[in-house]
């Protein structure tokens, strides 16, 4: 893949339908307009996380994203091993939830065009959508980079179509009509603006998408920064832009109950033949974010089982077309599985478990990188180091802290979990901390 089929993949795989499902989502945590500083704030912890991205992928290209940076950080030996494993143990669960997310969403969408469909037709629907994308995945990078690029176009045409509008037809003191006490710095405005970055940061989560297929990607070493930066820096500005498109016309108050803000919102304007049609568009963004994320993820546990530190299965390659088979038929059927969690779980418990088992830990790896690890190089450098990474970090632990208990509770339960699986196999396998060599030396 070059820049701009990488940029589109990014990109689909960062939207989806996310935004289309939650800027309700996102006036109701704060009860107003002023939950669209979640955007904001998630946009500077994005792009401050994104440059830990930049570097590190930029330095180590291949395939398989963090569970290559997190064990390079921390000792392919040692505890690296143990980073390693748990960010394997979460992409299990993480990757089928995010696709499965994405395909919910469309279902949710469907129901605009089809309001009688049952909420088990629903479901069948989101869980064809995921077998469907596998179909498409079994196939060479080449053919998914087309592809990518076609369905970025939809992706485009869709969120111009929604700025346009809402620009024709915006009402200024609707779109910031704020209501009693909206910035009053109270603990119910920290726990709400917490809420509202969780969200936002499931709609910008993606960027590091091109990190996993770090190793299909051309002059990886410019592109993949390149691509990490500018998908964040265009949608945080799209964002904003569609966000405030759509209260400009749709009231908040309205719009914070709305199911499917955007078939309601173009409604509102031209009728619903014409809301019907951009529904159709939005499916196929819907369609396209199932795609991308399975795309990415399906490389990660085939590059770790192609080291012997992942179940050997994943490392079956195609005969003939040369990509991870086994991979992508595994993802998709889990993905289709999890398409029977609602999507409100779904969300929450995503984030929660990365910023647990991945993120937080990557924003320490860089550092470590760069004190320790000398002889990697480093062909892209963060500006301003080590201030991004230290306030990626602080921005995903405020996100954790104003979480709620009961997924604070999910995270650590399956952290723990997962560091008695890794313990229980290495100690079958010899591996860290009971591999025989690191024991005689330690006597």
């Amino acid at each position: 893949m070059g820049l701009f089929p990488a940029l589109a993949s990014n990109m689909l795989n960062m939207v989806g339908v996310g935004p289309f499902l939650t800027i309700p989502l996102i006036l109701e945590a704060m009860n107003g307009p002023q939950a669209l500083l979640g955007w904001i704030l998630g946009a500077l912890i994005a792009l401050c996380d994104g440059m830990v991205w930049a570097e590190l992928g930029a330095a180590m290209p291949g395939s398989g994203g963090s569970y290559e940076y997190l064990q390079q950080a921390f000792g392919v030996r040692s505890l690296g091993r143990l980073m390693g494993f748990l960010f394997l143990w979460q992409v299990m669960l993480s990757a089928p939830l995010t696709a499965a997310s994405g395909a919910v969403g469309f279902g949710d969408y469907l129901r605009y065009l089809l309001p009688t469909m049952s909420g088990t037709e629903l479901k069948l629907v989101a869980i064809v959508v995921c077998i469907l994308c596998t179909i498409l995945l079994y196939r060479d990078i080449h053919s998914i980079g087309i592809i990518s690029a076609v369905l970025w176009v939809g992706l485009i045409a869709a969120m111009g179509i929604i700025i346009w509008s809402g620009a024709a037809h915006f009402s200024t003191a609707q779109a910031f009509s704020f209501p009693s006490g909206a910035f009053s710095l109270t603990p119910g405005f920290f726990v709400g603006l917490g809420a509202a970055t969780l969200i936002s940061m499931y709609d910008y989560s993606g960027y590091f998408n091109v990190c996993l297929i770090g190793g299909e990607i051309r002059n990886p070493t410019v592109n993949i920064p390149r691509c990490v930066i500018l998908s964040i820096v265009i949608l945080a500005v799209l964002y904003v832009a569609m966000s405030f498109s759509i209260i400009g016309v749709v009231p908040w108050q309205d719009a914070m109950h709305s199911t499917a803000i955007v078939s309601d919102f173009m409604e509102r304007i031209y009728g619903w033949r014409s809301a019907a049609l951009m529904t159709g568009l939005i499916l196929w963004v819907a369609f396209a974010s199932v795609f991308c994320v399975l795309l990415g993820y399906t490389r990660v546990p085939f590059a770790a089982a192609v080291e012997g530190h992942f179940f050997s299965a994943f490392a079956r390659v195609h005969p003939t077309r040369n990509f991870p088979s086994f991979s992508v038929v595994f993802m998709g059927a889990v993905s289709a599985a999890a398409c029977l969690i609602p999507l409100g779980a779904l969300i929450k418990t995503l984030i929660i478990i990365q910023i647990m088992t991945q993120f937080a830990a990557q924003c320490i790896a860089v550092i470590l990188i760069r004190r320790l690890r000398k002889d990697i190089e480093r062909p892209f450098s963060m500006p301003f180091y080590p201030i991004p990474a230290l306030v990626a970090l602080a921005g995903w632990l405020f996100i954790l802290a104003e979480s709620g208990r009961i997924y604070i509770l999910s995270g650590c339960g399956l952290l723990i979990f997962g560091i008695a699986a890794y313990l229980w196999r290495a100690r079958r396998i010899s591996a860290w901390p009971w591999d025989p060599a690191i024991t005689k030396q330690t006597v």
